[in-house]
C-alpha cells in the first residue's frame, strides 16, 4: 500500500478541488467549492490567508502578474489587489449550472467547464480562455471535470463525470484545437473526477465514490490502483520542488465518507509531474 499523510492545515474542506502547485511561492493552492475559499499552504502545513469568493468557486489558478483567475458560479473572474473583476459572464443560469474544474495548458490558456447542479441534464460545456476571450469548445456535458495534457501536448484528456468517461483527443499545442474524441477510460462502480498527467505520460485520476486513485498507461490500461481512506477523492496534482508529491483533495459530503473526508492527502508514488503554467490573460 502506498504511504500517505494528511496536509496539516487548520480545517478540512467540504468539497476540496483543483490542487495547483505554484512553483514561484512553493505553495499548494486549491479550492473548497461550497465554502467559497481559495486556499494555499506549504506542504508542511503553513497556511496563508484564504481568499473568499463571491460565489461557489470551481477552480482557481494564479496568473503571470500576481492575480488569480477563478471560475465562479456565473463565469470567469480575476482577483487581484483585494478586488474581484469579471472577465466573462456565462449564458447559463447560475442557480442551475455553475463553473466547475479548470486548469491551464502549457501555453497559459485557461480551460474550464460547467456542470448541471443536479447533475441530471447535459447543460454544461467546456470552454477555453485566451487573450481576453472565452471560446466554447464542447457542449452537451453534464459534469465537466478533470482535464490534462500529455508531455508533448499532443493529447488532451477530459472528463464528464456523469458519463463515467475520460476521453482523449488529438491536440494542436499551437492553436489549442482538439479533434478525434475517443474513450480513454470508463468506470462502472464510481465516477471519474479530477486528473493529472505525469512526466512519463501516464494519467492519474481520482475516483469519486470509489475511494481510490488510478494510474493509466497512455494506452488506457490500468497500471496502479491506490486505495484511500475516504469515499470521495476529488482531484490529483503533483507538487513540491521536485514535483514528486502526489496531492489528492477530497470531499466530506456524507457521514459514510470516512473520518478523514475533506482532507488533502500527500503521497509518495515514485513518479514526477509536469510544471503548471500561470494563466495568460488580457485586460
Amino acid at each position: 500500500m502506498t504511504a500517505w499523510e494528511v496536509l496539516a492545515v487548520a480545517d478540512r474542506d467540504r468539497l476540496g478541488e483543483g490542487p495547483w502547485w505554484d512553483a514561484r511561492t512553493e505553495e499548494l493552492r486549491w479550492v473548497d467549492i461550497p465554502s467559497r475559499r481559495i486556499r494555499r499552504a506549504t506542504l508542511d502545513g503553513v497556511e496563508g490567508p484564504a481568499v473568499v469568493a463571491p460565489s461557489d468557486v470551481g477552480f482557481a489558478v494564479p496568473d503571470a502578474v500576481g492575480g488569480v483567475v477563478a471560475g465562479l458560479a456565473d463565469g470567469l473572474w480575476r482577483f487581484a489587489g483585494g478586488y474581484w473583476t469579471c472577465l466573462w459572464t456565462a449564458d447559463h443560469d447560475p442557480a442551475a449550472v455553475r463553473i466547475n474544474d479548470g486548469k491551464t495548458d502549457r501555453r497559459g490558456r485557461v480551460w474550464f467547464g460547467s456542470m448541471h447542479r443536479p447533475e441530471t441534464e447535459p447543460l454544461g460545456a467546456l470552454y477555453r480562455f485566451v487573450d481576453g476571450r472565452v471560446e466554447t469548445v464542447l457542449e452537451g456535458i453534464t459534469t465537466s471535470n478533470g482535464l490534462g495534457w500529455s508531455p508533448d501536448e499532443r493529447t488532451f484528456y477530459y472528463t464528464d463525470s456523469i458519463a463515467r468517461t475520460i476521453w482523449a483527443f488529438d491536440s494542436d499545442p499551437d492553436t489549442g484545437d482538439i479533434t478525434n474524441r475517443r474513450d480513454f477510460a470508463t468506470d462502472v462502480d464510481c465516477f471519474p473526477d479530477g486528473l493529472t498527467v505525469d512526466s512519463s505520460g501516464a494519467v492519474w485520476a481520482a475516483k469519486w465514490n470509489g475511494s481510490r486513485v488510478v494510474r493509466y498507461h497512455p494506452n488506457g490500461a490500468v497500471d496502479r490502483v491506490i486505495e484511500l481512506p475516504v469515499a470521495k477523492p476529488t482531484s490529483v496534482m503533483f507538487a513540491g520542488p521536485q514535483l514528486d508529491v502526489l496531492v489528492v483533495t477530497s470531499a466530506a459530503k456524507e457521514p459514510t465518507d470516512g473520518d478523514l473526508a475533506g482532507s488533502v492527502f500527500l503521497l509518495d508514488v515514485g513518479e514526477t509531474g509536469i510544471a503548471e503554467q500561470p494563466a495568460r490573460w488580457q485586460e
